[in-house]
């Protein structure tokens, strides 16, 4: 992997060889040196470095994968498209279904809710914003794995709750589902959000008690799930072209 052209400064280079590397998904060490063609010393030595920054941090196998500080920073500098739309959006699903909604991203082997909007009363799912999920289970974690390269959605599928046959039919119909999945007692409803690219960049949902949303939350909510996700999408691809 080369950085084109260089900036000059040869360690901020190769730092972001190591970044952009990570930008595909959780790496060892030895994957983080063929990807980057660093020497394994340096490719060590840049990863940690970036650790102790919180530009880099490890998953729950000691992978490397991209930090939170990115994350922060995108926020601070008032880049993030998506959550400047996603309020109002989650607002509006949840006052049309009256479940609890979410936007969730993937962060290596978690997923993360960036914004969510809260049932008011009554029984409901409230996820926090900055709670770390699991990408083992929920209809989220479907969604942010269906589309993903082969290999990386394999590699996924490791411990999951759900098999390969489930994330066919959520590409085949565009959402997924899960019904006490993640949490006894708890049903979901997810549908992808695509950056400009086309590529799944998060997960819309709303979730809530099974009691409330049934065996076949889809047959509710699907929909409406469906169309708030568009808009982001659609939101985020005519930010693009401005």
């Amino acid at each position: 992997m080369d950085v084109e052209g260089g900036s000059g400064v040869g360690v901020l280079d190769k730092a972001a060889m190591v970044l952009t590397a990570l930008e595909g998904g959780p790496l060892t060490l030895a994957q983080l040196v063929t990807a980057t063609q660093l020497a394994r010393p340096t490719a060590h030595r840049l990863a940690v470095a970036l650790e102790y920054h919180r530009l880099v941090a490890r998953d729950m196998q000691g992978r490397f994968v991209l930090g939170p500080r990115l994350g922060e920073l995108a926020s601070a500098a008032g880049e993030d498209r998506l959550l400047a739309a996603a309020n109002p959006v989650l607002i509006a699903l949840r006052d049309h279904t009256g479940e609890s909604a979410q936007l969730y991203r993937r962060q290596g082997d978690q997923r993360v809710c960036v914004a969510a909007a809260d049932r008011t009363m009554g029984l409901r799912d409230s996820i926090p914003v900055g709670a770390t999920l699991s990408m083992l289970a929920g209809s989220a974690a479907q969604v942010l794995l269906a589309w993903e390269e082969p290999d990386r959605l394999h590699r996924g599928l490791h411990g999951a709750q759900f098999t390969a046959t489930v994330l066919s039919a959520v590409r085949r119909r565009g959402w997924a589902q899960s019904v006490a999945e993640r949490e006894a007692g708890v049903a979901s409803i997810s549908a992808p959000v695509r950056g400009p690219s086309g590529r799944v960049i998060a997960a819309v949902s709303v979730s809530g008690p099974i009691e409330r949303m049934g065996r076949l939350p889809g047959r509710q909510h699907a929909a409406a799930v469906v169309a708030s996700a568009n808009r982001l999408s659609d939101v985020l691809k005519r930010s693009e072209g401005i």
